[in-house]
C-alpha cells in the first residue's frame, strides 16, 4: 500500500515533539515503539492487534502471556498501557493499550485520551523517542473517526513526555482525513 505522509505543516513540532499522520501499515513503521490497539487479554485478535501479533511472531504472544501471569490476571484495563518487546517488527517495543468499546457503553472520551497519554508515558519510560499510533477504538470498538482524531491529537499535544516524534499511522483515507483535520485545528 502506498504511504502518504502529511503533517499539519511540514516539519511541524509542538514543544519539540513532531506530530504527523499518514496512511500505511503500522507493522512496517521504523520507529522505536508501535502502539497496539489491543484487547484486554493481550493475546491478539483482529484488526491492528492481529496484524501486529502476526508480524511480530510468537515471541510477542509469549511476552504478553508473561504480563498476564505476572500482573494483569484479569486483563489489561481500558486506558492502561504496557510495553513488550517487538519480536520481528522493525520497532524495538510494542506498547499495548486497550481502547474503550462504545458497544459496551464505554463512551467517556477521557478513557480514550488515557490510551494515548499512558502509551506515551510508557514509551518514555522505556526510552522510546519515536512512537507510531493507530486510530485506537475507531474500528470495531465503534468510535467515530473524527472524535478519535480530536481526542488523540489533543492528548498528544497536551502530553509533557520527552518523545521526539509521534506518527499516527492510519489504515484508510477516511481516518486519515479525520486526523489531518484534527492536526490543522
Amino acid at each position: 500500500m502506498p504511504q502518504t505522509r502529511r503533517s499539519a505543516q511540514p516539519g511541524a513540532t509542538l514543544g519539540g515533539m513532531r506530530i504527523t499522520c499518514h496512511q500505511g501499515d503500522i507493522t512496517v513503521e521504523e520507529v522505536d515503539a508501535v502502539v497496539n490497539a489491543a484487547n484486554s487479554t493481550l493475546m491478539g485478535g483482529g484488526g491492528v492487534d492481529g496484524a501486529i501479533h502476526r508480524a511480530a511472531g510468537p515471541e510477542l504472544l509469549e511476552e504478553c502471556r508473561r504480563w498476564r501471569a505476572a500482573r494483569w490476571h484479569d486483563g489489561l484495563p481500558v486506558g492502561e498501557a504496557v510495553a513488550t518487546g517487538a519480536g520481528q517488527l522493525p520497532a524495538r517495543w510494542v506498547i499495548h493499550t486497550v481502547g474503550p468499546d462504545r458497544h459496551r457503553g464505554q463512551t467517556d472520551p477521557a478513557l480514550l485520551a488515557s490510551c494515548f497519554t499512558r502509551s506515551l508515558e510508557v514509551a518514555e519510560s522505556v526510552g522510546a523517542r519515536s512512537v507510531a499510533f493507530p486510530a485506537i477504538s475507531a474500528g470495531v470498538y465503534g468510535w467515530d473517526a473524527d472524535e478519535v482524531a480530536r481526542v488523540a491529537v489533543a492528548a498528544t499535544r497536551a502530553s509533557t513526555v520527552e518523545v521526539d516524534e509521534v506518527r499516527f499511522v492510519l489504515f484508510g483515507p477516511e481516518v486519515l482525513a479525520a486526523f489531518e483535520q484534527a492536526l490543522q485545528e
